[in-house]
């Protein structure tokens, strides 16, 4: 590729190509804010992080269930705790996670 001037046809055609970028009004602002994205919060609950009283509750009450289907053998207890189990365990590993971001 050379790096010599464009002939004059070559370089009109750029300067109306310029022009007609400059007039462009939604490319302006497209390029002045051309960064790095911003890190947005989360719109819904399942992306925010759960705080320790969270975590803290929901083993508090899926060792309850577990101790409660232990004694009982009832399967309302036992489908209880299956399903309050993964959340505890997922809320105490995010705040894990959260703990040791640094």
């Amino acid at each position: 590729m050379t790096t010599g001037r464009l002939p004059d046809h070559e370089q009109r055609i750029l300067d109306q190509i310029e022009r007609g970028l400059r007039r462009d009004r939604r490319l302006a602002r497209r390029l002045r804010t051309l960064g790095p994205p911003r890190r947005r919060r989360a719109p819904s609950r399942a992306g925010r992080r759960p705080r320790t009283a969270t975590a803290v509750v929901l083993l508090v009450v899926s060792v309850a269930l577990m101790v409660a289907g232990i004694v009982t053998s009832e399967p309302g207890v036992i489908l209880a705790f299956a399903a309050v189990w993964p959340m505890a365990l997922f809320a105490v590993f995010r705040l894990l996670c959260r703990c040791t971001e640094g």
